[in-house]
């Protein structure tokens, strides 16, 4: 299978609609967290090199790399993540007690939670970048950052199912609840962010 950065966009949904394991959700929160950095991407580019916001310039063009690498780095761990799921799902396939499941699924479960859970967290990072922009971008594109606001808290809830789904089958149950206790902290912050920055674009102020 190509990576999801090499599929067109209708093999990706026709492939998410059919009876296979991957795409799943996971590919899903990736692609549209890269969808988010995206849109956000091409607000800050209507936005740099315009005198208007000559004093904020240097501050965009900084958010503007940091969210074109979010957006290929978001493809990535869509690819990231459904490998992580192959894995668990041809581990889960064997036997109880066989040999290669013994010795592979805590590496395996680990994986499975720490690809979304990576997610979850540029999603937050996302969020946090387009919660600075409605006061030093174009506001005619403020539909434009709203969305990408809203995507980016999206990406952050969805991945963070494929975060909780995992957790109890990780044996370590302090550390499956330090990773619950992470994942509830970022959507939340995700979410708060987005929110504020759809009210900012919605009264034309900064957040």
């Amino acid at each position: 299978m190509p990576g999801f950065a090499d599929m067109t966009l209708g093999a990706f949904t026709a492939q998410l609609a059919d009876k296979v394991p991957s795409p799943g959700g996971g590919a899903v929160a990736a692609v549209t967290l890269s969808h988010a950095a995206a849109l956000g991407a091409m607000v800050l580019r209507y936005t740099v090199g315009r005198p208007s916001f000559a004093a904020h310039e240097t501050a965009n063009a900084d958010a503007l790399a940091r969210l074109d690498a979010l957006r290929t780095e978001a493809l990535r761990l869509a690819d990231r993540d459904a490998a992580a799921y192959a894995r668990l799902a041809a581990l889960w396939k064997l036997p109880a007690g066989h040999a290669e499941r013994e010795r592979d699924f805590p590496a395996a479960i680990g994986e499975a939670i720490e690809a979304p859970m990576t997610i979850v967290r540029h999603a937050a990072a996302a969020a946090e970048l387009m919660h600075a922009l409605p006061a030093r971008t174009n506001a005619r594109l403020g539909s434009d950052l709203a969305i990408a606001a809203e995507l980016a808290g999206a990406a952050a809830d969805a991945a963070a199912w494929n975060v909780r789904v995992n957790l109890p089958s990780l044996a370590d149950r302090d550390a499956a609840a330090r990773w619950a206790a992470e994942t509830d902290t970022l959507v939340d912050h995700a979410r708060r962010l987005a929110a504020e920055t759809v009210a900012a674009v919605r009264r034309g102020a900064p957040c």
